[in-house]
């Protein structure tokens, strides 16, 4: 199995033989309008071209419709033929772009051999989620391949604790940037990271969505502190850059 994080969330997967992208953002650096005033975003360029990214993709998964995760500039240039799973709610607005085979993920469905399950997320707590609005994370299981919790656009909260204690993944992916929306957490944060890694000691955490939009509040080298202080070693805790290709292994670890 590959990860490969393209930038913030954008990722592409090599998993079960079979090529997945996750939450395509493709809008040039600078684009798109700043949310909090210090910076128009994306704050950083694409580490690929678009072909590269593309290239030999079968699968898109689009967790939710915020513009960090399925762009104007996604939308017009990811195949519209491709198979393209999205939460219940998404699935008329993202046919209306012109895509033909839209599937929301109810609860769990198969794919070419990888079952893909819905988990619960919460983009903020309180009355912030008003404004952001439902998400999903996702779980990706096959024979002979590691379990894949990638949690999405959510903070740490009761619900996916017990998806963790429940599942016990093999590799989490973590939204990490602490972004905040008027002042309120909407992602995790360094301290909801650290607990998530000694939530399930023997997992993999692959920590991404950061240092990418003027809303973040953690950098990598700012997460690469607080799990050496924590005494989270970085083989258990990966912070990728933009572009980095992460190999994991091909079996389960139990």
């Amino acid at each position: 199995m590959k990860l490969q994080l393209i930038r913030n969330a954008t990722l592409k997967l090599s998993y079960a033989g079979r090529s997945i992208l996750i939450d395509p953002y493709f809008a040039p650096r600078h684009s798109l309008p700043s949310y909090t005033g210090k910076s128009a975003n994306p704050l950083t360029d694409l580490p690929l071209s678009m072909e590269e990214i593309l290239q030999g993709v079968e699968l898109v998964i689009v967790s939710h419709l915020h513009t960090d995760h399925f762009d104007s500039v996604a939308k017009q240039r990811v195949p519209k033929h491709l198979p393209l799973i999205c939460q219940p709610g998404d699935e008329a607005t993202i046919a209306a772009e012109g895509f033909a085979d839209v599937e929301p993920l109810e609860g769990e469905l198969v794919w070419q051999g990888i079952t893909i399950t819905r988990r619960e997320g919460s983009h903020g707590l309180g009355p912030v989620l008003e404004k952001m609005g439902s998400v999903m994370g996702l779980t990706l299981a096959a024979p002979g391949e590691p379990l894949i919790y990638w949690a999405g656009d959510t903070v740490l909260y009761p619900p996916v604790l017990e998806t963790v204690e429940r599942v016990v993944p093999d590799v989490i992916v973590s939204h990490s940037c602490g972004a905040l929306w008027d002042g309120d957490l909407i992602v995790m944060d360094a301290a909801e990271t650290i607990e998530l890694c000694r939530s399930v000691p023997e997992a993999t955490v692959v920590a991404v969505h950061m240092e990418a939009l003027d809303h973040a509040t953690v950098s990598r080298a700012h997460l690469r502190e607080a799990a050496h202080s924590a005494g989270i070693g970085l083989s258990r805790l990966l912070i990728p850059a933009d572009g980095a290709v992460i190999d994991l292994p091909a079996h389960r670890k139990r």
